[in-house]
């Protein structure tokens, strides 16, 4: 849902303001959707049944290893869009997608390090 919300107020401001592009708007959109679905699936790890704490637990130890995948999953999802509606190319495309995932894998991990305090209380 964040995703789509960014995605649309992105692209409405951008052409309000005569420069809409929907290509960096829906690249937005993935990017957040990603992270706050990764966030958001570590932010309480005292809720739900042992193996979602022990999951949660183990993301919020190894906050590097666990941002690898809202990272791969925005680089694919990405992938089409830089591929078929930019018009890229396929080496183009790839590395605006990987740069993308790049982002997300970096801010992702960085969050979930914040967030390692609760790991340690959780315990």
């Amino acid at each position: 849902m964040s995703g789509g919300v960014i995605s649309a107020t992105s692209y409405g401001f951008g052409l309000l303001t005569g420069g809409g592009d929907l290509v960096w708007a829906l690249g937005l959109g993935i990017s957040l959707f990603a992270m706050v679905a990764a966030i958001g699936a570590v932010a309480k790890p005292e809720d739900g049944d042992r193996v979602t704490r022990q999951a949660r637990l183990w993301s919020l130890r190894h906050p590097w290893k666990f941002a690898l995948l809202p990272a791969g999953i925005t680089a694919v999802l990405d992938y089409p869009v830089q591929l078929l509606i930019d018009g890229e190319g396929v080496f183009g495309s790839a590395v605006h997608a990987m740069w993308h995932g790049a982002l997300v894998y970096l801010i992702t991990a960085i969050v979930t390090l914040t967030l390692q305090g609760r790991a340690r209380s959780a315990r």
